[in-house]
Order: structure tokens, then C-alpha cells, then sequence
């Protein structure tokens, strides 16, 4: 499954993006999908996550209450819509997917996520 990430780009603070990952090989509706991002120098983190088992989004405490993940299965997109960003919030951005359903606490771990997109840049400035 190759996995395609777009949307980024520069904002300033305050302001809102909307991300979108697509996939040209067949559909997300059967596959937990996620975004992370990684900030330079700094670790791979979790930002949202989407199961499609029972369909609760997961946040990070971070982002909880300005990002929201949703998903377009006819579309087989998946969107991370970003309000209120700061500039904590600079980072690339990459999509995931698990073909398994992960349990709830495991969903922000990197190595549940089978399939990763290239990665698009959001810069937010003062």
C-alpha cells in the first residue's frame, strides 16, 4: 500500500491546515490509519489515530480539541484537519496504516503501522 501525503505548507499561528493522505492501491475502510509528525532533532511522535474496527479517533493530549482526524473511505482519503496551530506545531507530518486494529494503548506506537507516506511540511510562524 503506498500511501500519499499533502496539504502542508506554511500558516501563521492561529490559523488552520487540513492534511490529506490517499492511497492509489486499494482502500483505507479495512485499515487503522494514523498521522505522526517529527519536529527537527526530535523523535517521530503521534498525533491521531483512526480505527476503523469500531471508528473512535485517538489524540494526542498535544493536539486533543484542535486537530481532527476523519477519514473518506469512497474517496479512500484520510484528513487530519488542524485548527488554533502554534508554532510547537512545525513539523513533517506522515500518514500511517496497520492492516491490524490495534488496541487503544498501542495506537501511538510507531511499529503497529505497516504502511508509511513520504511526509508533507507545516510550518507555522508567529
Amino acid at each position: 500500500v503506498q500511501l500519499q501525503a499533502s496539504g502542508g505548507g506554511s500558516v501563521q499561528a492561529g490559523g488552520s491546515m487540513r492534511l490529506s493522505c490517499t492511497t492509489s492501491e486499494g482502500t483505507f475502510s479495512s485499515y487503522t490509519v494514523a498521522w505522526f509528525r517529527q519536529a527537527p532533532g526530535q523523535e517521530r511522535e503521534f498525533v491521531a489515530a483512526h480505527r476503523w474496527t469500531d471508528r473512535r479517533p485517538s489524540y494526542a493530549n498535544s493536539v486533543k480539541g484542535r486537530f481532527t482526524i476523519s477519514r473518506d473511505n469512497a474517496q479512500n482519503t484520510v484528513f487530519l484537519q488542524m485548527n488554533s496551530l502554534a508554532q510547537e506545531d512545525t513539523a513533517v507530518y506522515f500518514c500511517a496504516a496497520a492492516q491490524r486494529s490495534p488496541v487503544w494503548s498501542a495506537l501511538g506506537s510507531i511499529q503497529q503501522y505497516d504502511y508509511w507516506g513520504q511526509g508533507t511540511q507545516v510550518t507555522v510562524s508567529s
